[in-house]
């Protein structure tokens, strides 16, 4: 079922702060980037309770993004005193508050550690919150709503450029879905040395854990996907064993030519390198459908 969103440019131009609602959710969003936060923090949406999430460009390579995370009684009171602290340094802000009375204290202290401990399991971005706060405890009911709070939150933060809820892994584990690949094609790699094998979800290309990757680079591999192997090294998600990279979980790719890639270790287009059981392209497939 599809979704409605209101987004309202705050300014009219596409740069500026804007404000996005979903049909009959109780929050909203409030963007903006560094050189538009006094213009946001005068809004009536800032002094309300609310979650709030600071972007900037991270310190490590391997990631596309830096993230904080943090919660406010009074969301501009928070930001204000948080752009004093030469950590905090951030490019762009968004923040999520209630239109009516919904949030308390205890609940975006739920919000807040729900997101952090998202936000690490996803393996997405550099995270600088320097703790993981624990749950409070609330009634399951109200668990309930803040669940589905956070899932309209997940909506809306790739739509204002925040990727960092976006996984790097699947979380089912293979035992789990054998079953769903039963009814779907699995794709190997094009290669006699070693084996990889994916398949397409909705949230991506995903190489199924166990695939191996050669440990080698070639000399014309892209930065981008140099970086991402890095990433993945980094996380732990791909090992050295055997002499090959070894996926320790099943991992989200956006393109079977990023799959590929980080893969095989060199240029290659990613349509015409996966191959299903009876070895037809995956280009082959998308044409005939």
């Amino acid at each position: 079922m599809g979704k409605k969103l209101l987004v309202y440019l705050v300014d009219g131009t596409e740069y500026g702060p804007r404000t996005i609602e979903i049909g009959n959710w109780v929050g909203r969003a409030v963007y903006c980037n560094r050189a538009s936060i006094n213009q946001v923090l005068t809004r009536k949406e800032a002094a309300r309770p609310g979650i709030y999430i600071f972007k900037s460009s991270p310190s490590n390579i391997s990631f596309n993004e830096r993230i904080y995370i943090g919660e406010a009684e009074v969301v501009c009171a928070r930001v204000k005193q948080q752009m004093l602290d030469p950590k905090k340094d951030f490019e762009e802000l968004v923040f999520f508050t209630s239109k009516d009375d919904f949030l308390t204290k205890a609940h975006i202290k739920y919000l807040e550690a729900r997101l952090i401990s998202e936000a690490h399991e996803a393996k997405s971005a550099e995270i600088t919150n320097g703790t993981k706060p624990s749950l409070p405890m609330l009634h399951e009911a109200e668990v309930s709503d803040l669940e589905y709070f956070i899932d309209q939150i997940k909506l809306i933060l790739p739509l204002m450029g925040f990727k960092f809820l976006l996984p790097l892994v699947i979380k089912d584990k293979v035992e789990q879905l054998t079953n769903e690949y039963n009814s779907m094609d699995i794709y190997h790699i094009k290669s006699p040395s070693f084996r990889a094998n994916m398949y397409q979800t909705a949230q991506g290309f995903v190489i199924l854990k166990g695939s191996q990757a050669k440990i080698t680079v070639g000399l014309a591999l892209s930065e981008t996907y140099k970086a991402l192997r890095t990433k993945l090294i980094d996380q732990r998600l791909l090992v050295p064993k055997d002499g090959y990279l070894i996926f320790t979980k099943d991992t989200i790719f956006s393109s079977p030519t990023a799959a590929a890639n980080v893969v095989l270790g060199r240029q290659t287009p990613g349509p015409i390198t996966w191959l299903n059981r009876d070895n037809k392209t995956l280009k082959e497939i998308l044409q005939s459908q």
